[in-house]
């Protein structure tokens, strides 16, 4: 799957010290080492073309520093810590005493600096040229990068790839700063807050929300939208809304902000409604913009809709780099481009990009069987459309769906967990999307996403032998009742 049948041969052009006269020459020049950008300098490279890497922050970008690998190293040690304050429920005589954070801080340190070790030695097996410095698409096919001293160097590649990523989000007026943080900010806090307001009830703010809680903070929700995670199968939303209840975490849905006034020791967050909260902190999680602004995008041609890269289903800009058969092509891929911003859907299509400039012929990517998971407790994990959506698609009488109550496994009984598994199918066809809730349901995704993603029908997953006791076998029991055959639900 990962080699071609005859790989291209090794580039022959030169690769000489640049200057800003005197440009160095790639096959692709890759601008942004996060996800979406190593993977495309990865696989490029592996197919034989010559690759250089400009990044002007650590390689690995957004997910492996600032979000998806330390936010979850946080959510282990929220889960070692609810471990603790509840093990006498399952008659181990253990006690919270407290929370060490510089020692989390190491913890959660220690993790990402091994990923981030292996990623440097990676790229230096494959021999990728890494620049280091602020880069700009100084031309449709020149990347123009500024080092930490100010000297300047260009790059110039048959193909452009822009993988510059996101940033935290504010809402205007609202300035970030002193007690009012962000997500980024909040990695960094070698104290656990007494009290947080949280702007935001996504995924990000969940996910803080949850690790909070579980270190002992008075935790308040503020989301605009009806319901948290809004992005999910309401039954999904209303189930988190009740485990969060159960766990202490307040929240207010329909609610928009108003103002924020700091202090020496805390913030007074107001609402539009008049509703005003008291905390020492107030963490800012309406989501992530793309990273795009002044670094000449525009000025090449490239087109920008609220700052995201518009591509074709290629992923094409649309610019193209020189003239004649032989011009090649700027691409983007991950959080700049519109849609799901995921780490894994970045990597994916860099790996799909740097297949197509090698001349291979990669299956596009279906955005919809793209796996989503919240590691909140409970999780929170789904593949493909929601109920509404389906019936949006399809019609409201051409849809059906079945909730699996994980009460009936074996394995989550075992874990002390409640939560479910919502199937929904198209009326006598395959199932078009899978919406999970529960401790550690986020390890079952997988076999969402390939059911989801080759449309099997409930009667082709029914007849899978399951292994028990599993979580997974959740997911077997749901697709024989879907499939007209229940044996631990009701018809």
């Amino acid at each position: 799957m990962w080699a071609p049948t005859a790989p291209p041969a090794k580039s022959t052009r030169s690769q000489h010290v640049p200057t800003h006269d005197n440009p160095a020459t790639f096959d692709v020049v890759v601008l942004g080492g996060g996800s979406g950008g190593y993977a495309t300098a990865l696989r490029a490279a592996q197919l034989g073309l010559s690759v250089a890497l400009v990044e002007e922050g650590k390689v690995g970008g957004t997910c492996l520093h600032v979000g998806c690998v330390p936010t979850k190293a946080l959510l282990h040690a929220a889960e070692v810590a609810d471990a603790a304050a509840h093990g006498a429920q399952f008659g181990v005589r253990t006690t919270l005493d407290g929370i060490d954070m510089p020692a989390v801080l190491a913890y959660k340190d220690s993790v990402v600096a091994g990923l981030y070790k292996g990623l440097q030695g990676l790229i230096t097996s494959r021999k990728i040229t890494v620049v280091e410095g602020h880069g700009t698409l100084a031309g449709p096919g020149v990347v123009e990068v500024t080092s930490a001293d100010g000297a300047r160097s260009s790059y110039t590649g048959t193909h452009v790839v822009l993988a510059t990523g996101s940033y935290a989000r504010s809402l205007p007026g609202l300035e970030l700063g002193g007690r009012v943080i962000t997500s980024d900010d909040a990695l960094k806090l070698d104290t656990v807050p007494k009290s947080v307001v949280v702007l935001g009830g996504g995924v990000i703010g969940v996910e803080f929300a949850s690790v909070w809680k579980s270190f002992g903070a008075d935790v308040q929700i503020v989301e605009a939208l009806p319901h948290l995670v809004p992005n999910e199968d309401v039954a999904l939303s209303k189930a988190l809304e009740r485990a969060f209840r159960k766990r202490g975490i307040k929240f207010s849905l329909g609610e928009r902000f108003a103002q924020v006034k700091q202090s020496e020791d805390g913030v007074q967050v107001e609402l539009e409604s008049g509703t005003t909260f008291d905390a020492e902190l107030l963490l800012v999680a309406v989501g992530r913009g793309p990273r795009t602004a002044d670094l000449g995008y525009e000025s090449a041609g490239v087109r920008l809709d609220r700052g995201f890269v518009l591509t074709d289903e290629l992923l094409r800009t649309g610019v193209r780099t020189g003239a004649g058969d032989s011009a090649g092509h700027v691409w983007a891929v991950g959080d700049i481009v519109p849609g799901l911003q995921l780490a894994h859907r970045g990597f994916a299509q860099g790996i799909f990009v740097a297949e197509q400039i090698a001349g291979l012929a990669p299956a596009t990517i279906d955005e919809t069987a793209i796996p989503r998971v919240t590691y909140c407790e409970p999780e929170v994990a789904s593949v493909g459309v929601t109920e509404a959506r389906a019936a949006e698609l399809y019609g409201p009488d051409q849809v059906e769906t079945i909730e699996y109550n994980l009460a009936g496994n074996g394995k989550s009984k075992i874990l002390g967990t409640q939560g479910f598994a919502k199937l929904v199918r198209r009326k006598d066809g395959p199932v078009v999307g899978m919406h999970l809730i529960g401790s550690r349901v986020g390890e079952l995704i997988g076999e969402g996403q390939l059911i989801v993603g080759w449309e099997a029908f409930p009667e082709d997953v029914a007849s899978l032998v399951h292994a028990h006791p599993t979580q997974n076998e959740a997911l077997g029991e749901a697709h024989m009742a879907l499939a007209g055959k229940p044996l631990h639900a009701h018809n």
